[in-house]
C-alpha cells in the first residue's frame, strides 16, 4: 500500500474508521474481528476508534477493545499499526451523541482508553467535538498535560473551525498532528480547513469520506446515496468500485489527506484499501470536480 505520514509517523494511505463496527446494526464479533484482520491484510496500519462508538450505555469503550482483542488475535506483528482513538463524547443509550470536553473528564477518558487498548501510552489521542460548555483552550490545554504526562505520544483534534485549528495549534505547538473533519464529495464545508491542515503540516483525517456514494454509520439505515454520478461512471470505464473512485479523488485533494472509510465487512474494507492502486487522470479529474455540488 502506499503511505502517508502524521508527523513522524508513517501509515498505509487508507485507514479503517471501525465505528461501524460497535454501533447500532454491528455486526457479530467474528465478522468484526474478520474485518479488522481484513484491513490488516490489506496493509491498513491506520485504525480509528473513540470511548463513545458503543450502542447501549453501559458499554463506553466497546470499540477500542475490539479493536485490541483483534490486534491480540492477528497471529503477525502488529507494532507498526497506529490505532488513533478520541475523547470527549458520549451515548446515553438513546441514540444521541453528548459532548463532555472538560480537562479532567479527557484526562480520565484517555487513562481509560489506555487501559482498554492495553497501550502505556496512545499513539494519537483526539479531541472528538468542542465542548460549548467549556473553553476551547482548556480542552486544548488537556491533550498538552496528557502528552507531556506521556499518556498520549500526539494529539488531533476533530470537527473543528479554522479558528479552532489555530488556536490549537499555539497552544499545542508540535504535539498537534491532525485534524479529523467531516468531508466527502456530498459535504465539502471543511475545505478551508483541509487547506489549513496541510499548511501546517497536519494530517487531515476525513471522518464519512464516501458521503454521497455510500450510507454513513450515523446516517442510520435510511441514510441516502446516490447513483449514476461522476463517480459511478469513470468506476465502470475503471472497472472498479465508485467508492474506489471517492478514495482515490479524496488522496489526489492534498498529500495531507488520509481516508478513514468505515466498514462492517471484510470485503467493504479490502475494496477500499485497493483505493492505493488508482491514479486518477487530469480528464477524470476535473470531470468530478465539474460534477461536484456546488
Amino acid at each position: 500500500m502506499q503511505h502517508r505520514t502524521i508527523a513522524r509517523t508513517t501509515v498505509g494511505a487508507i485507514g479503517l474508521g471501525a465505528m461501524p463496527l460497535s454501533i447500532e446494526q454491528r455486526p457479530d464479533e467474528t465478522r468484526a474481528i474478520a474485518t479488522v484482520h481484513a484491513a490488516l491484510d490489506a496493509g491498513v496500519t491506520l485504525i480509528d476508534t473513540a470511548d463513545s462508538y458503543h450502542w447501549h450505555a453501559d458499554e463506553t469503550g466497546h470499540n477500542e477493545l475490539l479493536i485490541a482483542r483483534a490486534l491480540a488475535r492477528y497471529g503477525d506483528d502488529t507494532s507498526h499499526v497506529l490505532v488513533t482513538t478520541k475523547g470527549g463524547r458520549g451515548r446515553p443509550g438513546d441514540g444521541r451523541w453528548t459532548v463532555t470536553a472538560a480537562p479532567a473528564h479527557l484526562k480520565r477518558a484517555a487513562e481509560a482508553s489506555a487501559k482498554r487498548l492495553g497501550v502505556d501510552a496512545i499513539g494519537l489521542y483526539q479531541l472528538h467535538k468542542p465542548d460549548p460548555t467549556v473553553p476551547w483552550a482548556e480542552s486544548v490545554g488537556a491533550l498538552r498535560e496528557l502528552h507531556d504526562a506521556g499518556t498520549i505520544r500526539a494529539a488531533g483534534i476533530s470537527n473543528v473551525t479554522t479558528t479552532q485549528i489555530r488556536q490549537a495549534h499555539q497552544i499545542l505547538g508540535d504535539r498537534l498532528v491532525s485534524v479529523q473533519n467531516r468531508y466527502s464529495p456530498a459535504v465539502r464545508d471543511s475545505e478551508p480547513e483541509l487547506e489549513l491542515s496541510e499548511q501546517l503540516g497536519l494530517a487531515f483525517l476525513p471522518w464519512s469520506p464516501l458521503g454521497g456514494i455510500s450510507r454513513s454509520s450515523l446516517d442510520g439505515p435510511s441514510g441516502p446515496t446516490s447513483i449514476g454520478t461522476a463517480f459511478h461512471r469513470i468506476a465502470v470505464e475503471r472497472g472498479v468500485s465508485p467508492q474506489q473512485i471517492v478514495l482515490a479523488w479524496l488522496l489526489a485533494r492534498s498529500p495531507a489527506v488520509i481516508p478513514i472509510p468505515g466498514a462492517s465487512r471484510p470485503d467493504s474494507i479490502t475494496d477500499s484499501a485497493r483505493a492505493v492502486e488508482l491514479t486518477l487522470n487530469t480528464r477524470e479529474l476535473v470531470e468530478l470536480e465539474d460534477a461536484l455540488p456546488s
